[in-house]
C-alpha cells in the first residue's frame, strides 16, 4: 500500500546510519526514560478496547471553528501569529513568512481508507483554500503527523519545501515530492529556508516511529524549532518528558511560542507522550513562553475523555505560571497579545451516547501499538 511509505536506501540510509541516534538496526532515544513516566503496573489497552471503548472519547457534535482567511489577510501586529487547524497542524506566521507544521487533512490516522481512528473534527478550511506557505515542517512519520493524501496533494499542487527528520524524506519522495524540495535533519542540525530568513532546527524528543509491520524506528523523530531574527517557536511533535528540554532551552531558547502535545496519553505509555501534567513540566524546562496545546481535539487516540487534556491544563496552569494560549480551531492568535482563556469546548456533550462496540479486523490487530 502506498500509504505505508518507503524505506530509505543509498545515500539517505548511509546518512541515517551515521547518526548518533542509530543503534545498528534503527533509531533510539538517547536518554533513558525518567523514572515513573511509565506505570508498569497498568496494562496497555488492547486494540479492541481502543476501538470499541465508549465514554466521552469524542465530542457529541462539531467543535466551534472559524474560517481563518479573513484574519490571515490582516497584518500581524507583533510579527508572530499562530492558527491551530486541528491536532498538530498549525499555521505559523513569523515575520512575514508562513510555516505549516505536521499537515493532516486526511479523514483517518491510518493507512486504510475505511479502518482506523477517524477524525471527529474537520479542518476549518480545505487544503486548496490554504495560502501559499514558505515551508512545511514534519516532526515524524506517524499517521496523525504524516498524512499520505495531504502530502500527495501538496506534491501535485505546490512547490513548497519540506523540512523533516532523518529518513522521513523517503516517504515524501515516494509520494511525489521532488528530492530537491526535501531537507532531512538529525538532532541539532539546522536548515536555512531560502529567501525567508527562517532557520529550522531539529531537536531531541522522546518517542518512536513507524508506519507498518516491520519498520519500527526506521526513521527519526524530532521536535522542531522555527527561528527568525525576532522570534523563536518550539514545536514538540510527539514526545515523552525528557530533561533534554532544558538543553533545548539553553541552545535554542528563549521561545515566544511553545507548542506542546497534550493528548493521547496513558499511564502505560507515559514515556512517549506528555499528557497535560508533563506538558506543563516540559514547558517549565523550556523556559516558558506562550503555551499553545496541540495534539488534541481531532482524533481519539487514547482512552481518556476528549477534553480531559485541556480541562487539566486549565486547572493546573495558573498555579504554575504557564500562560495558556487556547484558541478555537481556525482562530488566528498572537502570543504577544495573550488574553484570558475562554473554555469554548464546553457544553458539547449534552445528550451524548456511548458508541456501539466495534469489531476489530485481523489486520488491525497486527498494527504497531500504540498507533501514535
Amino acid at each position: 500500500m502506498n500509504s505505508f511509505g518507503k524505506r530509505a536506501l543509498g545515500e539517505r540510509l548511509a546518512r541515517m546510519q551515521a547518526s548518533a541516534m542509530w543503534d545498528g538496526q534503527g533509531f533510539r532515544n538517547m536518554h533513558p526514560a525518567l523514572p515513573g513516566l511509565r506505570d508498569a503496573t497498568v496494562p496497555r489497552p488492547t486494540l479492541k478496547e481502543f476501538l470499541s471503548s465508549g465514554g466521552r472519547r469524542a465530542p457529541a457534535g462539531p467543535l466551534p471553528s472559524l474560517d481563518p482567511r479573513e484574519a490571515w489577510s490582516r497584518p500581524v501586529q507583533s510579527g508572530l501569529r499562530a492558527t491551530w487547524l486541528g491536532h498538530s497542524t498549525v499555521l505559523i506566521e513569523i515575520d512575514g513568512h508562513r510555516v505549516l507544521t505536521d499537515p493532516v487533512w486526511g479523514t483517518r490516522a491510518s493507512p486504510f481508507r475505511l479502518l482506523g481512528p477517524k477524525r471527529f473534527q474537520p479542518v476549518p478550511l480545505r487544503l486548496r483554500q490554504m495560502p501559499e506557505v514558505d515551508v512545511v515542517v514534519i516532526s515524524h512519520d506517524h499517521y496523525d503527523h504524516l498524512d499520505y493524501p495531504t502530502i500527495r496533494a501538496l506534491a501535485r499542487h505546490s512547490t513548497v519545501p519540506f523540512v523533516t527528520s532523518l529518513g522521513v524524506g523517503a516517504h515524501l519522495q515516494a509520494w511525489g515530492v521532488a528530492a530537491e524540495r526535501i531537507t532531512e535533519l538529525d538532532w541539532w542540525e539546522s536548515h536555512r529556508v531560502p529567501n525567508t530568513g527562517l532557520t529550522i532546527t531539529a531537536a531531541p524528543s522522546q518517542h518512536f516511529s513507524g508506519r507498518g509491520f516491520k519498520d519500527r524506528n526506521a526513521t527519526l523523530w524530532s521536535s522542531m524549532v522555527v527561528q527568525s531574527e525576532r522570534h523563536r517557536v518550539f514545536f514538540s511533535g510527539d514526545t515523552g518528558l525528557t530533561t533534554e528540554y532544558a538543553t533545548i532551552r539553553e541552545r535554542l531558547g528563549p521561545f515566544d511560542l511553545v507548542m506542546l502535545e497534550v493528548g493521547a496519553f496513558h499511564p502505560a505509555w507515559g514515556d512517549i507522550h506528555l499528557g497535560p501534567v508533563n506538558a506543563l513540566k516540559a514547558h517549565a524546562l523550556l523556559g516558558g513562553g506562550a503555551f499553545l496545546p496541540v495534539h488534541w481535539g481531532t482524533f481519539s487516540l487514547a482512552m481518556h475523555a476528549w477534553d480531559e487534556p485541556v480541562e487539566t491544563l486549565l486547572q493546573l496552569a495558573p498555579s504554575q505560571g504557564a500562560p495558556l494560549l487556547m484558541p478555537r480551531l481556525g482562530e488566528a492568535v498572537e502570543p504577544a497579545h495573550l488574553g484570558a482563556v475562554v473554555p469554548w469546548w464546553r457544553g458539547l456533550d449534552e445528550g451524548a451516547q456511548s458508541p456501539r462496540p466495534a469489531e476489530v479486523p485481523t489486520i488491525q490487530r497486527e498494527l504497531p501499538w500504540p498507533l501514535d
